[in-house]
């Protein structure tokens, strides 16, 4: 058990390593970015969004709300229920994404076994 938490700290330690490199060179957090790939595929709600990330409804509100103000995303109204809201990527986003690439980025060692080589997708 002790060499699985050791393990888990690693992986949490090149986690974090990753989340200071997308800030520093791109202005968005690990989750802002996670959300930006799940809008990639087309408009989504905050509750697909948060399902699709794993973040509770709460924090995908947050995050969601960031990018908003980063002008990445618009919001629109659900067309047959107008209190829905739903959430895409707009030009800045689209361009914001298309700048993530892996070759950006360092991906820490303890994550390839897990994540694989990087590609540019």
């Amino acid at each position: 058990m002790i060499k699985l938490i050791c393990q888990l700290r690693d992986i949490n330690v090149a986690m974090n390593n990753l989340e200071m490199q997308l800030n520093e060179k791109y202005g968005i957090g690990l989750n802002e970015a996670m959300a930006l790939c799940c809008l990639s595929d087309g408009r989504l709600s905050a509750t697909e969004i948060a399902e699709k990330t794993g973040m509770t409804n709460s924090h995908c509100s947050k995050v969601i709300r960031s990018i908003e103000q980063k002008l990445l995303i618009e919001r629109s109204l659900g067309e047959s229920d107008k209190r829905q809201m739903y959430f895409c990527l707009n030009k800045e986003g689209k361009k914001k994404l298309s700048q993530i690439k892996c070759k950006g980025l360092t991906l820490p060692e303890v994550l390839i076994p897990v994540l694989g080589k990087c590609d540019e997708e």
